[in-house]
C-alpha cells in the first residue's frame, strides 16, 4: 500500500475544498432560484442606482442571471482539474473565490438581521461560508506544504 505525501494529501483536501465550493455555490443559486432572488436583487439595484447613478450594479432577467451562475459553476468544477494537479497560480484563484463567497454568504445573513426577514440566499449561506473558509484553509495548507517539499528538495 503506497502511503501518500503530506504535499499529495494537501492538494487533494485541496481540490475536495474547491469542488466542495463549486457545489455550495449551486445549492445557493437554486436556494436563490427557489425564493425568487431576483425580486429581491432587481429593485435593490435601481433604488441605490437612484441615490448613485454611478453605481456598477447589474439588474437581470431570470434567464441570464442562471445561466450566468450555471456557466460560471461549470467553469469551476472544469478548473478543478488544475487544482488537482496541484497548481500553484491556482492558489490565488482559490483565495479570491473563497473571499467573494465569504463576502456573498455574509451579505445574505446581515441583509437578513437588518431587514428582519429571510432574504432569498440566507438559508444556503451557512454551507457556503463553510466551503469557503474550507477552501481558504487548504489552499493556504497546500501552499505551505507544497513549499516546504521545495525546500527540502
Amino acid at each position: 500500500m503506497r502511503v501518500r505525501s503530506s504535499v499529495e494529501q494537501a492538494t487533494r483536501r485541496w481540490a475536495v475544498s474547491w469542488i466542495g465550493l463549486a457545489l455550495a455555490l449551486g445549492l445557493h443559486v437554486a436556494d436563490e432560484a427557489a425564493n425568487d432572488f431576483l425580486a429581491y436583487w432587481n429593485p435593490l439595484v435601481e433604488s441605490l442606482r437612484d441615490r448613485a447613478p454611478a453605481l456598477p450594479l447589474p439588474t437581470f432577467g431570470f434567464e441570464l442571471w442562471l445561466g450566468g451562475l450555471t456557466g460560471a459553476i461549470l467553469v469551476l468544477l472544469l478548473l478543478a482539474r488544475f487544482v488537482r494537479r496541484g497548481a500553484n497560480w491556482m492558489r490565488p484563484v482559490s483565495y479570491v473565490l473563497a473571499v467573494i463567497m465569504l463576502g456573498n454568504g455574509l451579505l445574505h445573513i446581515v441583509g437578513t438581521v437588518l431587514q428582519g426577514r429571510a432574504v432569498p440566499g440566507v438559508y444556503s449561506a451557512p454551507v457556503l461560508l463553510l466551503a469557503a473558509g474550507a477552501l481558504l484553509a487548504t489552499a493556504r495548507r497546500h501552499r505551505r506544504v507544497s513549499g516546504v517539499a521545495r525546500s527540502a528538495a
